[in-house]
């Protein structure tokens, strides 16, 4: 192990969107700043997955914050709301539409390039009209009241994060690592100073005026999720160890349609729902106009318990997709379908699947922890804006909108370097042989059989005080190897086990079901 002494003025752990979007701004307030990921491509990020798009006000702010609300059971934070609607439209524009010109599909052939900038910037204005009221084309999902999801086909996050790393990487004042793992925070005294970081089996500490995390989501944790691998939950287990505040860590929305037949499991977008298609049961009805009075496009927590319902009672769904034109709306849902052995034509096979956190470490509306010199921005952050259940298409909204306004304020409130330099980092110790390489893999299907059974769509009290028991029990197990062992998948098994505690731990602490955290009455709960 190397201990080198490395400095950087802004650290962003993580390279989806939040964290490009954090290391965008941080830069042009004149900062240095270093992107340490354990993304070695863009299919690494969780933002390079996303499928629907990417939500915006529009001209209609207050309609959009009260779609949000609504979604959320009531339970978002209207200030933090405010904040994502009054901000969408300008982040839009200045980062995706003109500075990375990521090519949203459009409803006629593309004008001038000062018509396209004047008709997005007129929105939210005084009398402005709707961004690009005639050239881009903006789709509705479940729970929106309105056509406001800018998109690229089914890959709206391949099309905006390959163009972001590329522009980034473009920069002098930018450095990316690849495959580079926190694995915990450099703090003291309150104040985080950076973090420990492995890269190719060496682990040096990256001192940093100020650290973002930008980690993504917690797939790892379920057996079936649409994140991609590697999502752990580094971020939130980071950040609770070194005693920063998290929130609302039992709201963890699974997404209604995702298909488990395939081979390689994929996620269908909310968009298909929007254009039309319906859910169908083995008995080839539609059930949803039973479940809610939106059908399909009811809020994805309500979507996702129907089709869990349907299918546990007639023993499959599937996404009849005959009401739309597949072949020509969603050519990149046709190819996995197509290459998964999937015949669309006869509908698509579904089932929910974990797709996002809501909670995580609580920030104000400049992303900023409880921690001093520590951010969170994206899926790590608990801002607020989505409460119990998420609306569709705000996740890249909020990641983009909150990187800004994080990277920005890191960068005006750095420390001198030379400050950064007299933190003594901790000895990470080495001293007993390496585990076994199926250790991780075993302790971590035994964390996802936890959660999967105990802590999954639907929460019983009396599970729940078993699944902490559990999880308590392997938090301590790994926390003993820690001791004497530093490894990548050793701290992110940590981590991951951390980040499930505190789920069950929060799930069975709330008494009252809202939104993706839905209890189940059992004969032992009624007798407590």
């Amino acid at each position: 192990m190397t201990m080198d002494q490395d400095t950087t003025d802004v650290l962003v752990i993580g390279s989806g969107i939040a964290g490009c979007a954090a290391a965008l701004t941080a830069a042009r307030e004149g900062a240095d700043v270093t992107i340490a990921t354990k993304a070695t491509r863009p299919e690494g990020a969780s933002s390079w997955w996303a499928q629907g798009g990417i939500a915006v006000s529009k001209d209609d702010p207050e309609q959009f914050k009260q779609d949000i609300i609504e979604a959320s059971d009531g339970t978002a934070d209207p200030e933090a709301v405010d904040v994502l609607v009054e901000y969408a439209n300008d982040a839009v524009l200045d980062v995706l539409l003109e500075t990375l010109d990521v090519e949203f599909d459009r409803v006629e052939p593309r004008s001038t390039e000062d018509e396209r900038t004047e008709s997005v910037s007129s929105a939210g204005g005084a009398g402005g009209s709707s961004v690009g009221k005639a050239q881009l084309d903006f789709g509705q999902e479940a729970a929106h009241s309105d056509e406001r999801i800018l998109h690229v086909d089914a890959s709206t996050g391949k099309a905006i994060h390959v163009p972001f790393l590329n522009y980034l990487e473009g920069r002098e004042d930018v450095e990316i690592r690849e495959g580079a793992a926190a694995l915990e925070l450099l703090r003291h005294e309150g104040r985080v100073y950076g973090a420990m970081v492995e890269s190719d089996g060496e682990i040096e500490p990256l001192f940093a005026g100020s650290t973002i995390l930008a980690t993504g989501g917690i797939g790892e944790l379920y057996p079936n999720s649409t994140n991609p691998e590697g999502m752990t939950g580094d971020g939130i287990g980071m950040a609770a160890l070194a005693g920063a505040e998290v929130a609302d860590m039992e709201y963890v929305q699974f997404h209604p349609t995702v298909c488990t037949a395939a081979d390689d499991q994929f996620l269908v977008s909310e968009a298909v729902r929007g254009e039309g298609a319906l859910l169908r049961n083995a008995e080839g009805e539609r059930f949803m106009p039973d479940y809610h009075a939106d059908a399909e496009l009811a809020p994805r927590d309500v979507v996702a318990r129907a089709v869990k319902t349907e299918r546990d009672r007639t023993g499959e769904v599937r996404l009849d997709v005959s009401p739309l034109d597949f072949a020509s709306e969603f050519p990149d849902l046709v190819e996995l379908c197509e290459d998964n052995g999937i015949d669309y034509r006869e509908g698509i096979p579904v089932a929910p699947a974990e797709h996002f956190l809501c909670g995580g470490v609580v920030v104000d509306d400049r992303g900023r922890a409880s921690l001093e010199d520590l951010y969170a921005v994206g899926e790590t952050a608990r801002t607020g804006v989505h409460g119990a259940n998420r609306l569709a298409s705000t996740s890249l909204l909020e990641g983009l909108v909150w990187g800004l306004r994080a990277g920005s304020d890191a960068a005006e409130s750095l420390r001198d370097v030379s400050e950064i330099r007299t933190i003594e980092p901790p000895g990470l110790l080495d001293r007993d042989p390496e585990l076994p390489g199926q250790f991780a893999r075993e302790k971590f299907r035994r964390l996802r059989r936890v959660m999967d059974e105990y802590v999954g769509l639907e929460r019983d009290p009396a599970q729940l005080r078993r699944a902490q028991g559990v999880l308590r029990r392997l938090k301590g197990e790994v926390d003993a190897y820690v001791r004497t062992r530093t490894s990548r998948s050793l701290y992110e098994l940590r981590h991951a086990a951390i980040t499930a505690l505190l789920i069950a731990r929060a799930a069975s602490e709330n008494p009252e079901s809202r939104g993706t955290h839905y209890l189940l009455e059992s004969p032992e709960a009624s007798a407590d």
